[in-house]
C-alpha cells in the first residue's frame, strides 16, 4: 500500500492510500494508531474489526479508533482501492465528542451527508477548491459524530465578543496573507481553540478562515496585476501562493480568466470583457 502525508498541521493531518492488493493477497493485522476517518473514493474492501466485518465500497467511510486491531481483506475486488484518511488529535475528539460509542463502530455506510463532505476533502487536497484540509476535516468529524450519535450539534450564536473576534482575526489575515497561516495560527490569534474558531469564523462572516485567506491573496494579486509589470509568477509568490499553477487555477475560478488576461483587461483590452458578455 502506497500511503502519502499531504496534510500535517495542528489538530488534523491528511494521508493518501492508494492500496493494490487483490484476492490472491494475504491480510494481515493492523492497529489503528489514533482516532480517524477515512473516505473510500474508490475501489471496495473488507475490514474486520472488534470481531465484525464491514464491507466497504466507494463512498463509505472505514472509522478508525486508537488501538483497535484491523484487517483488511480485498475478496470482491481485484483491482484496489484508494482512501482519503483523516487523522484526529486527542484534542479534536473531545472536543466534537469522544463516546467510544462513536468510534468503535468500524465503519459508516454511504451517506450523502458525508459523502459530499468527502469529495469537497478530494477538491481541496487537488487544489480544485479553496477550502483548506483541516477547514474540511473538522466539518467531516462533527457531521460525522452528529449522524452517529443522532444528536444534532446545537445552532452557533455569535455573541459581541465572537463577532470582534471575528472581524479582528479577519483583518489580521488580510494583513499578513503572503505569510504561511492555518487554521491552528488564526485560532491562536483569535484567543479560541482551532473548532470553535472554525465555527465562529464561519458564521459571522460566511467563508471559513482559508477561503478569506485565498480571496485576501487574490485581491492582492488582482492589485498587483494592475498596478505593476512584474512577472506574474513573482506576484504569485509574493501574495502567497506555493505554486504558481495553484495560483492560475485560482485566479481563474475566481475571475473567470486567466492572470494575464486579466492585466489585459485593465490595461484597455476590452475584448475580452466583450467576448465573456457575448457568451452570456
Amino acid at each position: 500500500m502506497a500511503a502519502t502525508t499531504i496534510f500535517e498541521r495542528g489538530a488534523i493531518s491528511v494521508s493518501d492510500y492508494r492500496c493494490t492488493a487483490g484476492p490472491d493477497d494475504r491480510p494481515f493485522a493492523e492497529l489503528h494508531r489514533c482516532h480517524s476517518i477515512s473516505y473510500v473514493r474508490k475501489g471496495s474492501f473488507g475490514c474486520n474489526s472488534r470481531g465484525q466485518l464491514h464491507e466497504l465500497v466507494t463512498g463509505a467511510f472505514l472509522i478508525g479508533r486508537p488501538g483497535d486491531e484491523y484487517i483488511c481483506s480485498h475478496d470482491h475486488h481485484g483491482c484496489g482501492d484508494e482512501c482519503l484518511a483523516f487523522f484526529l488529535t486527542p484534542e479534536l475528539v473531545e472536543t466534537i465528542g469522544d463516546n467510544s460509542d462513536i468510534w468503535q463502530r468500524g465503519s459508516v455506510a454511504p451517506l450523502a451527508e458525508l459523502m459530499v463532505l468527502g469529495e469537497l476533502a478530494q477538491a481541496a487536497a487537488d487544489a480544485r477548491s479553496d477550502i483548506g484540509l483541516d477547514e474540511v476535516g473538522h466539518a467531516l468529524a462533527a457531521r460525522f459524530v452528529d449522524l452517529v450519535s443522532d444528536r444534532p450539534r446545537k445552532g452557533f450564536q455569535a455573541n459581541a465578543r465572537d463577532r470582534r473576534r471575528a472581524v479582528e482575526t479577519a483583518l489580521w489575515i488580510d494583513a499578513h496573507s503572503p505569510d504561511a497561516i492555518d487554521l491552528d495560527g488564526a485560532a491562536k490569534e483569535a484567543g479560541v481553540s482551532p473548532f470553535h474558531f472554525l465555527r465562529l469564523f464561519s458564521n459571522v462572516l460566511g467563508v471559513t478562515p482559508h477561503q478569506y485567506l485565498v480571496r485576501s491573496r487574490l485581491r492582492h494579486a488582482a492589485q498587483l496585476l494592475v498596478e505593476e509589470d512584474r512577472a506574474i509568477t513573482d506576484i504569485a509568490f509574493d501574495v502567497g501562493f506555493g505554486d504558481l499553477s495553484n495560483f492560475v487555477r485560482s485566479f481563474h475560478r475566481a475571475a473567470g480568466i486567466s492572470p494575464r488576461a486579466f492585466r489585459q483587461t485593465s490595461r484597455g483590452n476590452r475584448k475580452i470583457l466583450q467576448d465573456r458578455l457575448a457568451a452570456h
